[in-house]
């Protein structure tokens, strides 16, 4: 079984406009996933909670996932919100360092 991963590179083929397009287009992909990410883990973690409470509510066993995932969570929405897209000039910066 082969498994194929697409690869999307941002090239500069295209107006400005269309480059400008196809990153806005990715970031509210990105942003609708993160939204969809956060209410499947509240929905989630809601339905242990639920299993806890109706089986006794002894310890409070689903800390475990609801801190594991959140890790994810977190993580998502840094990716999402919180990460600098890399530029241009940045690139440049990066190779200027590697060549000293």
């Amino acid at each position: 079984m082969t498994t194929e991963y697409k690869v999307y590179e941002e090239t500069n083929t295209g107006t400005g406009e269309d480059q400008l397009r196809r990153r806005a287009v990715k970031r509210l992909q990105a942003k609708a996933g993160f939204w969809t990410h956060l209410a499947i883990y509240l929905a989630g973690n809601a339905f242990l909670v639920m299993i806890w409470f109706f089986t006794g509510a002894g310890f409070f066993w689903p800390i475990f996932p609801i801190a594991g995932w959140g890790i994810g969570v977190a993580a998502n929405a840094w990716d999402v919100f919180g990460r600098e897209p890399i530029t241009e000039e940045r690139i440049q910066h990066e190779m200027d360092n590697l060549r000293r």
